[in-house]
């Protein structure tokens, strides 16, 4: 009998809040839409998080002891050929991710030196912000492929100090504006002009409706990590009855989190006064926001303006170094783990024998620096690609997000097969009968989809700046490496078909 000592409802609920809700997802929400992004956050906890959630849950119950991860669902669910490519889009969702993050990472590093994002002044050896900045990235991406391959991913255990601060930034975030609320006289710098406040962005770009159902990716994004979830059915106590009672109220405060972060940044930022200039972007946003926070209290504590503006330097020094830390951490495990999960959790004969060969740490080195390789060739791509520093990081967060949200529509379609399966272990279910099956799978697949295809044509029908390139760079990824993952299967196949 096993001693291992089960999730609670309540414990089961904080698993699931610590690793879906992000603390920068808020500031990115509030630049793109202010007040008006707290619907759509909620609109996107009804219609994905909760049925994608209890879908996952099922997944990973079934499966509790297959070690393939989600090829294993796909596969046994489908058919081996679905199954491979739905996972190899998976893993370039993190090729995306970290060609994103090394860019990104410069900033919390120049906001901790600094005390504001300096990226958009680099100039090096005659190259522009957005060139000098992209071989940084490629030098950052090469540094950290050099040391993981030697097996020193310990330094992860460092930078999860670096999560557990930027979790305490929500707090600060949220004492703060209280106190500037309180001290202002429950005035808001952006005010709140009844319903108008959030159904319109403030944001001239948010104008139409295909930028507005587009920015449903992000609230997706948001509710990321979902996947992860199916692995703590088996770890719950009554997980019939405390796995979806725990989706559901998690779901709830992770919504009600989000809409309590956008109303809090309006307690101390106005829109038009802070957001609408050029050097602000995705990539900075949190760090204006926090910065501006910290100024927003001395002004509000009765500080004179050179205080208020060191206070404001503190907030984002500290943001960055939190920032920093996190995502370091993030990079020294994703840079190698789902690498791991595709080489190893499918068929090894798909792969060239040096993929699949690893250190004496334990590491695919070669795969590693393959990969690094391929990063290092998207970045140069998108940063010699005559870009300004403010488009780049915005072309990165929307290539990001829907590389990352891609993923779900492979899980999700392939769900009515694994409910038909009747082989397969179905003790643990939530959806009892075919047309809530087919209902909930809709449900995703078309949020996932329609946000998907709002966001990758809205930058060519954006005035007065149509931006073409950016729908070019969101739809050539999934397809490139969608159409790679074909062939691989396929000469994998014919290669088998001639070993027997």
């Amino acid at each position: 009998m096993s001693n291992t000592k089960k999730l609670t409802l309540i414990g089961l609920i904080l698993m699931i809040f610590t690793s879906v809700f992000g603390f920068a997802n808020a500031p990115i929400a509030f630049y793109r839409m202010g007040y008006a992004a707290i619907p759509w956050y909620i609109f996107a906890a009804i219609v994905f998080f909760i049925p994608f959630a209890l879908m996952m849950a099922e997944y990973g119950a079934s499966f509790k002891n297959e070690a393939g991860g989600i090829y294993s669902w796909m596969e046994k669910s489908v058919n081996p050929l679905y199954a491979f490519i739905g996972t190899f889009m998976w893993f370039t969702s993190y090729i995306i991710w970290m060609v994103g993050i090394s860019s990104k990472v410069w900033i919390p590093f120049t906001t901790l030196i600094f005390g504001a994002d300096k990226t958009q002044d680099f100039a090096f050896f005659g190259l522009n912000a957005t060139q000098s900045l992209g071989l940084l990235a490629i030098f950052w991406m090469l540094l950290v492929t050099f040391f993981a391959s030697k097996g020193l991913n310990k330094i992860t255990k460092i930078t999860s100090l670096g999560g557990i601060a930027v979790t305490l930034l929500n707090v600060v975030l949220l004492v703060v504006s209280v106190i500037i609320l309180i001290l202002n006289g429950g005035q808001f710098a952006q005010p709140i002009e009844g319903v108008q406040s959030f159904i319109q962005s403030p944001n001239a770009d948010f104008s139409n409706a295909f930028s507005i159902l587009g920015f449903v990716i992000f609230a997706i994004f948001a509710y990321g990590g979902l996947e992860a979830v199916g692995s703590l059915v088996d770890q719950t106590e009554k997980a019939e009855k405390n796995f979806p009672k725990g989706i559901m109220i998690s779901a709830l405060i992770i919504a009600v989190g989000y809409a309590v972060s956008l109303l809090m940044w309006g307690v101390s930022t106005n829109w038009d006064m802070v957001l609408s200039g050029d050097r602000v972007n995705m990539g900075n946003i949190t760090y204006i926001l926090m910065h501006n926070l910290g100024a927003e209290l001395g002004h509000a504590l009765g500080t004179t303006a050179e205080t208020a503006a060191n206070i404001g330097r503190l907030f984002a020094r500290v943001t960055g170094l939190s920032m920093f830390l996190a995502y370091t951490g993030g990079f020294f495990t994703l840079i190698y783990s789902p690498l791991k999960t595709l080489i190893q959790g499918t068929p090894k004969e798909i792969w060239p024998e040096k993929l699949t060969r690893v250190n004496e740490t334990g590491m695919p080195a070669y795969a590693m620096w393959v990969q690094a390789a391929l990063v290092s060739f998207i970045i140069g791509l998108i940063s010699f690609g005559g870009k300004g520093a403010q488009e780049f990081y915005n072309v990165l967060t929307l290539m990001t997000n829907v590389a990352m949200t891609l993923p779900y529509l492979f899980l999700a379609g392939a769900f009515p097969y694994f409910k038909k399966r009747t082989e397969l272990d179905h003790s643990f279910a939530i959806f009892k009968t075919e047309r809530t099956t087919k209902f909930v799978t809709w449900v995703v697949m078309i949020t996932v989809g329609f946000a998907n295809i709002f966001t990758i044509i809205e930058p060519m029908l954006r005035t007065p700046h149509a931006a073409p390139m950016e729908t070019v760079w969101m739809i050539s990824g999934p397809i490139i490496f969608a159409s790679f993952a074909f062939w691989l299967y396929r000469r994998y196949e014919k290669k088998m078909q001639k070993h027997q």
